[in-house]
C-alpha cells in the first residue's frame, strides 16, 4: 500500500514537499512515479524515477520546478515542488510504474491534496 502525504494550501510561487511511504513492499525494487488528478480531469503523469534514483523524467508542465527523489533505505519517495502555480492544484498520487516512465499499475493508494491559490 502506498500513501502520499505533505499536501496543503500554498500561495502561487510557494513550495511543498510531498512524501510517499510504502507498507508491505520494498520501494527500492521498483521504478516509481507521481501522478495528479484535477477536478473533472483524468489522472496525469507528473514525474518518474527509476529504482536506483539515477534516472528521472518529468512532464513538460513541471520540468524545472519539481524534483523527484527517493531514499530507498527509508522506503520513501519524494516530490519537491517549487514555483507552484494555480494549475498545479490537484490530488497527487504516488505509484509503482509498470512501464517506464508513464505507465503505472492501477493501485493508487491514498493521495494528498495540493491547492495553490493565486
Amino acid at each position: 500500500q502506498l500513501q502520499a502525504s505533505g499536501g496543503g494550501l500554498v500561495q502561487a510561487g510557494g513550495s511543498l514537499r510531498l512524501s510517499c511511504a510504502a507498507s508491505g513492499r520494498t520501494l527500492g525494487d521498483y521504478n516509481m512515479g507521481w501522478f495528479r488528478q484535477s477536478p473533472g480531469k483524468g489522472r496525469d503523469f507528473v514525474a518518474a524515477i527509476n529504482w536506483s534514483g539515477a534516472t528521472t523524467d518529468y512532464s513538460d508542465s513541471v520540468r524545472g520546478r519539481f524534483t523527484i527523489s527517493r531514499a530507498n533505505a527509508k522506503n520513501m519517495m519524494y516530490l519537491q515542488m517549487n514555483g507552484l502555480k494555480p494549475e498545479d492544484t490537484a490530488i497527487y498520487y504516488c505509484a509503482v510504474l509498470r512501464n517506464w516512465p508513464r505507465d503505472a499499475f492501477g493501485s493508487w493508494g491514498q493521495g494528498t491534496q495540493v491547492t495553490v491559490s493565486s
